[in-house]
């Protein structure tokens, strides 16, 4: 796929004599054709790729245009009209007002997740010791991170079945300096931590759409995410029945596990942390009301 030539002609002229501001206009009204939600600001982030810069940029900007940025621009629009997320060309996210580097191995944070991050950071005033977190497919590291950046007392281990996950989230500890306190692991959910070890908090948000639906999922997920973090098998549980047993095995008595569900599916992912003796005590919507993350406590005996 490439421009087409017409596209071509009317936008190089305009790259030399009238700069910025009028490539920007027609770069906007060419991804508002396309059916690009944000036209505009893709248009800025997508020039800013072109020139080197790592944000978006702006009409009324002094920057020079010339033909090699011309044609990385067009590079990325193609790109941008294939359906690929910008975040994913310039290999980053800014997720809980922090920058994560993401690869083609990690699920690209979106802000509904955030809604884990702020239920975890709920429970610093009823813990007085230092507490352990656990983050079962961690990605990119950005739920286990966002968490540690402001719970200083905290330490965590992030875990992920795909080592090149691991290696991303342990560059994203780096990156924000809480290295020192955060453990990643190649591991099949918790099977590599040490046995003997219980968690405080645990931040669950594994594949839950059925595999039916995956198809009919926006192009930017479906083509771009992970299969291995959306897949959650024919009801979209299959992750649920493996992991809440290790949930509860691995929660301290005083714990509380965090999960992600999809859209309607808290009757059914409640039943099965109910079966492997965990009861749901509380629940939080995300940002459009839908419920989106359970709270899930030790069974009372």
């Amino acid at each position: 796929m490439r421009l087409s030539p017409k596209i071509r002609q009317r936008l190089w002229p305009l790259m030399v004599k009238d700069g910025l501001k009028a490539t920007l206009a027609q770069l906007t009204a060419q991804l508002d054709a396309a059916g690009i939600n944000t036209p505009l600001l893709d248009a800025r982030l997508l020039a800013g790729l072109a020139m080197g810069l790592d944000r978006q940029v702006y009409g009324h900007e002094d920057i020079p245009l010339d033909a090699d940025m011309m044609t990385r621009l067009e590079a990325f629009v193609v790109r941008r009209l294939s359906g690929e997320p910008i975040s994913r060309m310039r290999g980053w996210r800014e997720f809980w007002s922090m920058r994560f580097d993401i690869s083609a191995a990690c699920l690209d944070p979106r802000p509904d997740s955030e809604t884990l991050v702020a239920a975890a950071l709920e429970h610093r005033q009823h813990m007085t010791t230092p507490p352990l977190i656990m983050d079962y497919g961690t990605g990119s590291g950005c739920l286990l991170l966002a968490v540690l950046s402001e719970w200083p007392m905290a330490t965590g281990i992030g875990l992920d079945l795909n080592p090149d996950a691991i290696v991303m989230a342990m560059a994203n500890a780096e990156r924000h300096g809480l290295h020192g306190r955060t453990r990643m692991l190649t591991s099949h959910w918790c099977d590599a931590v040490e046995p003997d070890i219980k968690a405080d908090v645990i931040l669950a948000n594994p594949p839950y759409i059925p595999t039916a639906d995956v198809q009919e999922l926006d192009r930017e997920v479906r083509d771009f995410d992970p299969d291995l973090a959306l897949d959650g098998g024919g009801d979209g549980l299959d992750a649920w029945r493996v992991l809440m047993p290790r949930i509860e095995r691995r929660l301290a008595s005083a714990g509380v596990a965090l999960v992600e569900i999809g859209k309607g599916q808290e009757d059914a992912v409640s039943a099965l942390a109910h079966a492997s003796g965990l009861d749901c005590n509380r629940h939080w919507p995300d940002l459009s009301g839908t419920l989106r993350v359970l709270g899930l406590i030790k069974a009372k005996e």
